[in-house]
């Protein structure tokens, strides 16, 4: 890997736009004062940054649950998938990323499986770490079966700050792990509801990286 590579990734065709107008902004701003015009060049050197979309490398070992977001865990507790997934009301381990504005916000498929569901459904925009976040903010939900039948969840979440999500894929589409599926704008959360049985091997604060970092494994021994 060069030196370059390092700091420059590639942008997600989502991001161009606003990079642009931020860039225009910051045009109009060097009119009127060269601070204002280096704040503006900061602030668009930051859009490009949140929008950045670098390769990963996905674990490839079969039975691999990996992250959907980059981000922080900010919680692991037992809940109900959404009700408009059309899933049963049976409480399952949900693992909540947190994903801060300099996070890369382009989310990827945790496991590999048939899209059965997407559901979005609007809300309200608390802070995406709180719990309450779940139920109330503005989601998008994914279904995935997987090859032995069972069923994983992910849902996008938007946040304090995010006003946008983006999803990819619909019902009847099939995904790989790792395979991008959507992004959220500014901000935001990813929960993953593990099915019945599997046990986390993340813990809350653990910082992630999506398409690369192990949640789980579905064929994991869990016998104490």
């Amino acid at each position: 890997m060069n030196m370059l590579g390092t700091f420059i990734k590639p942008m997600h065709p989502e991001g161009r736009k606003f990079v642009a107008i931020f860039a225009a902004i910051t045009v109009g701003l060097f009119l009127l004062s060269d601070i204002l015009g280096w704040i503006g060049v900061i602030l668009t050197i930051w859009c490009y940054y949140f929008f950045r979309d670098p390769e990963r490398v996905t674990p490839d070992r079969e039975g691999l649950i990996v992250s959907p977001a980059d981000g922080i865990v900010s919680l692991i507790e037992k809940a109900v998938p959404p009700t408009e997934l059309g899933m049963a009301d049976t409480p399952l381990t949900r693992v909540s990323v947190f994903m801060s504005v300099f996070n890369c916000h382009v989310n990827r498929a945790p496991i590999s499986g048939t899209i059965t569901a997407v559901a979005y459904r609007p809300g309200k925009f608390f802070n995406a770490s709180l719990d309450k976040a779940s139920v109330d903010n503005e989601r998008n939900s994914l279904c995935i079966r997987m090859e032995d039948g069972r069923d994983l969840a992910v849902v996008q979440i938007a946040g304090l700050v995010a006003r946008r999500i983006v999803c990819f894929v619909k019902p009847g589409d099939d995904t790989e792990t790792g395979k991008r599926f959507g992004l959220i704008r500014f901000g935001s959360r990813l929960d993953v509801y593990l099915p019945e049985g599997v046990v986390p091997m993340v813990s809350i604060g653990q910082t992630m990286i999506a398409g690369e970092t192990v949640i789980a494994e579905l064929n994991a021994d869990t016998r104490g």
